[in-house]
């Protein structure tokens, strides 16, 4: 739609206003609702929006070691642009105008801690050397039969997954709350974030979805909207959905897995699919695997950016721990798709759904880009046995404090990223770490209050 019918939408709601959102680093819709008129008068010219959302943590905790923003800084406004390609309505909420904004300064110019626009950065990059990047997203979440209330009461103890047992795929685990089921998969169409599947996984009361493949920062766009519709969604069932990557020990985690290919500008072609390799990789595909393989050590926290994150990052929990690729191997970090011209891709199972989608994205973009442009050739084998146990070529940070150090450190991640991002966001990584440092857990309640 052009802005100017978009203009004729909002203006013709009997509601009288719009939903304004953007995305802070960890990945969080934060955002407002306006009256049409004041919608108006910022279409051309943008929109004050607080950088607080910059200048504090997941909870509104603010940071104490952030140079982007903070006391010192007086939490200004920062300049955001509304994106009309984002336009949607919210088919929940009565069918409310909604649009996607993300954070520049002056003309032409983005903001380097914005996700979104540090996104398409990357994508532009890609643009110019004459790709088209493809990607989707799959998550997996687990639901609850519970309320935000429910689970304060009982201080987030004895939690009730909203069906019992370990059943993937089943037919009758997704009829018994069908109306939410069927929801997600219908409303999110309406809300023009198509899934391409939906079942249940293994596990009581987890689903997995895979998003149809877009546009890189369509697919990102989807990937936000479909995290924050699936929540809301819930809601009104009066359900909770999870999108952790690991809530439980004894559960699998949940993954955030990333599909992707390059095509050509015209969209005609798949640039990675060649018949005459002997596993169908075409050259481009072997550096861009090759880049990803060099680079994953030094970009980890933009795949993997909680505490919990690396709860998921474990042997025998559908998770990868090594830097490795294989052809259909889910047991490695990269796992090459090589089934035809349509649909040969990479799909990256580092990220957990707690993921950012646009960082992951732009992580698996730009370091496949640098294998590219820099003509690194996949020298290392394909692993076609047991991943976990392949470590000759190097395993993977073991929690958030060694990922965010190897990326503080490291003169890739800058390259690929650029030095503003890289100390924004490498400190907010440490920040995380240190309040997970001062917090008494459970575990250490019942292992050390007694006996020690």
């Amino acid at each position: 739609m052009t802005q100017e019918e978009i203009k004729q939408v909002v203006n013709d709601h009997p509601a009288h206003k719009v939903k304004l959102a953007i995305t802070d680093i960890d990945g969080i819709l934060r955002g407002k609702v306006v009256h049409k008129d004041k919608f108006i008068s910022i279409v051309d010219g943008g929109f004050g929006f607080c950088n607080v959302v910059f200048g504090w943590d997941a909870v509104d905790t603010a940071y104490d070691n952030a140079q982007y923003t903070g006391w010192h800084t007086g939490y200004p406004d920062a300049d955001a642009q509304l994106d009309f390609i984002t336009f949607r309505q919210i088919p929940w909420e009565d069918n409310l105008p909604f649009l996607l904004g993300d954070f520049g300064g002056e003309a032409g110019k983005s903001l380097a801690v914005c996700p979104r626009s540090l996104l398409k950065k990357i994508k532009q990059q890609a643009v110019d050397a004459g790709y088209a990047p493809m990607f989707s997203q799959e998550f997996e979440w687990f639901n609850f039969a519970e309320t935000p209330e429910t689970l304060e009461e009982k201080s987030f103890t004895n939690i009730e997954p909203l069906t019992p047992g370990m059943f993937g795929y089943s037919m009758l685990r997704s009829s018994l709350n069908s109306p939410f089921f069927n929801d997600l998969f219908d409303l999110m169409l309406q809300f023009d974030v198509p899934l391409e599947g939906l079942h249940t996984e293994t596990g009581p009361g987890v689903y997995e979805a895979a998003i149809l493949y877009a546009d890189i920062l369509e697919a990102a766009d989807r990937a936000v909207l479909f995290k924050t519709g699936v929540k809301a969604i819930a809601y009104q069932h009066g359900i909770m959905a999870s999108f952790m990557a690991r809530w439980n020990r004894e559960l699998p985690g949940c993954s955030g897995h990333i599909h992707q290919s390059l095509w050509d500008s015209e969209q005609q072609t798949n640039l990675f699919f060649d018949d005459s390799d002997e596993n169908a990789m075409s050259p481009q595909f072997q550096s861009y695997v090759a880049g990803q393989l060099h680079c994953l050590p030094h970009i980890l926290p933009m795949y993997a950016p909680t505490i919990n994150s690396y709860k998921r990052l474990v042997e025998g929990a559908w998770a990868p721990t090594t830097l490795t690729w294989g052809l259909d191997n889910r047991t490695t970090a990269l796992r090459a798709l090589t089934g035809g011209k349509k649909s040969t891709r990479l799909e990256t199972r580092v990220p957990g759904s707690d993921a950012n989608p646009y960082l992951a994205m732009a992580a698996a973009l730009a370091s496949g880009l640098y294998g590219i442009k820099n003509n690194l050739k996949l020298d290392q084998p394909k692993t076609v046995a047991n991943g976990y146990e392949d470590e000759q070529y190097g395993v993977l940070p073991r929690n958030l404090w060694e990922a965010s150090q190897a990326m503080k450190g490291s003169d890739i991640a800058t390259e690929l990223f650029g030095a503003d991002f890289v100390d924004h966001f490498v400190r907010t990584r440490e920040w995380e770490w240190r309040q997970y440092s001062q917090a008494v857990t459970d575990w250490e309640i019942k292992r050390y209050f007694e006996v020690i």
